[in-house]
């Protein structure tokens, strides 16, 4: 059915068309399920049957702004938004997990009405059969919108297909409810509905600390980052890179800079024209608008390499997480400045000047005439 509606619908591979036919299919399914539960729990009396209908409705509500949110998105650049409108998505995203907690909010407080002031439910086989053909629409739709999801990694279809899972097993939850108060002859409506609304809730949470996380500004994930930094490093003449920050606008668009290390000794235009050719290939093999800056070190001279093993050394023995580079020797006549950056993690106990103070005493014990400068920086990436 995916592959026969992909064929209808979409031209070509446009995450526009994709997130379009999510949300019409969304909506239409929605809105059928809506209708057939309110009918059928207003007929039988069951409120967890009408609030799980008024859910369907609210799910065709959340395809919409899902619908909308893949339009915005697509616009191009323009110059209020050079890097485009792509996180358009994670606000939708935002929005769909901000309605599930809603939704699970208003279950829990109509099940505790029906607990306090019970109503006979009545028991039919329409609202079971109802019941399990949503059970079914539901399930399906989940794994529509995960298999779409997997071309276009949507923070908004993926909060749409867990809504959806959750369908799936408040429905079946509303159904075992229905079936064990028939048999058992108990009522066992609104305890449902609030176990029921106490999942979603749950579930909305977790999914709002998903979408949010982009938006605050995360860091790259760790694929990207090893693809950039094999891709720099792979070329002839880039000596190490380090400084790597990637910024994410949205699942397809990636903005990264980095420090290239090159050797001091070769000439500048022919380093140059280098980093201009990264720069390119990185935009047109993996999409990602990469500015690289320079760093030329020296690589030829003994006691410049020497004090960076020194330090090396120093920096091993502290931690697995630290590192360094943009090492430097600045020789002087009465001494020499050892000039370098110290990458920590951002959980690192020891504060700065202490972890500076105990790199220079430890350089100090075997040079007494070096001196260290040392900047302190936090990684931006995993």
């Amino acid at each position: 059915m995916t592959k026969l509606l992909e064929k209808l619908f979409i031209k070509g591979n446009s995450r526009e068309q994709y997130g379009v036919l999510s949300g019409m299919v969304g909506i239409f399914i929605n809105l059928i399920l809506s209708i057939m539960k309110i009918g059928i729990g207003l007929i039988s009396g069951s409120i967890s049957i009408s609030a799980d209908g008024l859910n369907n409705f609210s799910d065709a509500a959340t395809s919409v702004i899902t619908l909308i949110g893949f339009k915005l998105s697509s616009k191009p650049a323009d110059k209020d938004h050079p890097f485009g409108h792509q996180r358009i998505e994670y606000i939708t995203g935002l929005i769909v997990s901000f309605v599930i907690i809603l939704i699970g909010f208003e279950l829990i407080k109509s099940s505790v009405g029906k607990i306090i002031n019970p109503t006979a439910v009545e028991f039919g086989i329409i609202p079971v059969i109802i019941l399990i053909i949503s059970i079914f629409m539901k399930l399906w739709l989940m794994l529509f919108n995960k298999k779409i999801n997997k071309k276009l990694s949507s923070p908004a279809l993926e909060a749409t297909a867990a809504d959806c899972r959750n369908d799936v097993i408040t429905t079946f939850a509303v159904l075992l409810a229905l079936c064990l108060g028939y048999i058992l002859e108990i009522d066992l409506d609104g305890y449902m509905g609030v176990l029921v609304g106490g999942f979603i809730i749950i579930s909305g949470i977790s999914l709002v600390k998903e979408t949010i996380s982009p938006l605050l500004g995360e860091a790259a994930d760790k694929e990207t980052e090893i693809k950039i930094a094999d891709k720099v490093k792979s070329y002839d003449g880039v000596l190490g890179i380090h400084d790597l920050v990637v910024h994410s606008y949205g699942a397809e668009k990636y903005y990264a800079c980095v420090h290239a290390e090159v050797d001091a000794k070769e000439d500048i235009l022919k380093s140059h024209d280098l980093i201009d050719n990264i720069e390119r290939d990185m935009k047109s093999s993996l999409g990602i608008d990469l500015v690289i800056h320079m760093d030329p070190i020296v690589t030829d001279d003994k006691e410049t390499n020497q004090a960076k093993e020194l330090v090396r050394a120093i920096i091993n023995e502290l931690s697995d997480g630290i590192d360094f580079h943009d090492f430097r020797m600045v020789k002087g006549t009465t001494h020499c400045n050892l000039i370098f950056d110290v990458v920590v993690p951002y959980d690192y106990k020891m504060k700065d000047d202490q972890l500076c103070d105990y790199i220079q005493g430890k350089v100090r014990e075997i040079y007494p005439d070096y001196f260290t400068v040392i900047s302190v920086d936090k990684s931006y990436v995993n």
